[in-house]
């Protein structure tokens, strides 16, 4: 599985505005999709003088859900984000292929993965 984390800086007058944006259009834009299992958005502490920093972050369902999400689907939901927020809302992305989750295993062996 690939974690796709979204760091935006967001100006504070629009942060609430661009929260509210996420959880009832974009978000649920990416989900529909169907390349991602769940989505966590969250505050990123200690944030740069004059905005608010957030991280979401989404589950894809495997490499190549994420890969055909890259293909298919990001250029147009960058590109309407990109739209509606402008300099209000800047960010970077980050792709973490993901080694493991959940509970700690004894004996895991790194180079099994």
């Amino acid at each position: 599985m690939v974690l796709y984390n979204v760091t935006v800086s967001v100006s504070e007058e629009s942060a609430n505005d661009w929260v509210k944006y996420m959880m009832e259009e974009h978000i649920p834009d990416v989900l529909a999709t169907g390349h991602f299992r769940d989505f966590r958005l969250c505050h990123v502490q200690g944030e740069a003088q004059g905005g608010v920093t957030f991280a979401v972050q989404y589950m894809a369902r495997s490499v190549e859900a994420f890969e055909a999400y890259q293909k298919d689907h990001a250029s147009a939901l960058q590109a309407e984000h990109q739209a509606k927020w402008g300099s209000k809302a800047t960010g970077f992305r980050t792709v973490l292929p993901l080694i493991a989750e959940g509970h700690p295993t004894p004996g895991f062996d790194p180079k099994d993965n």
